[in-house]
């Protein structure tokens, strides 16, 4: 019977069956193997990269440098005063830290800019220049400091203070703005930053 109520066979309904779009087919394909082989280069690749980070690091040595290159190149662009930062410091002196708050300012706003070192004696060493007097990196040092007389460094003369805290600090005035040289380092690695101090070229 071929009647309408007649059933069919498979090979009538597989052939009645509209063919799949190429959509269905790509969807098909995405099953869970697929999309695991496709992201195991990027699994590798992190691999690799997370090793490579690993192995840079000498775990006995914790300090992680930074590069201050952007940070002061920021403040020099926006500073309204001559920016002067500590030039060619000798290998041991490694930076910590480097920050400024030029990225945000204003035109004709205060620009302060601060750099850390670790130093060859394994102390820190801080430096600071700003035009605003107010600014906290600046009293976070300066403020309860005794004036302990002025020095002559690099061909400037700087103000010697002691903190709060014990440590020394120099302290240069340049009419437009405040310098500081601060830190438990020992006074002659502090010496050598401020007279490492010039004018920035970029």
């Amino acid at each position: 019977m071929t009647g309408t109520g007649a059933p069919r066979s498979p090979e009538q309904e597989h052939a009645e069956q509209p063919p799949r779009s190429s959509a269905m087919v790509r969807a098909a394909k995405l099953n869970a193997a697929n999309m695991a082989r496709s992201l195991l280069p990027l699994v590798v690749i992190c691999l690799l990269l997370v090793g490579w980070a690993a192995l840079r690091q000498n775990p006995d040595d914790p300090v992680i440098e930074v590069d201050p290159t952007s940070s002061v190149r920021t403040a020099a662009e926006r500073a309204d005063y001559e920016l002067v930062v500590p030039t060619g410091l000798p290998e041991g002196y490694r930076p910590t830290s480097a920050r400024t708050d030029a990225g945000g300012a204003e035109e004709g706003e205060p620009v302060t800019l601060e750099i850390g070192w670790f130093t060859p004696a394994e102390e820190f060493a801080g430096f600071v220049i700003s035009d605003d007097a107010g600014a906290a990196p600046l009293r976070q040092v300066l403020d309860g400091a005794e004036e302990k007389g002025t020095e002559s460094i690099g061909g400037r003369s700087w103000t010697r203070e002691s903190t709060a805290d014990g440590e020394t600090a120099f302290v240069l005035e340049t009419g437009e703005a405040t310098v500081l040289v601060f830190g438990s380092a020992p006074d002659d690695e502090l010496t050598e930053i401020a007279a490492s101090v010039r004018p920035y070229r970029g």
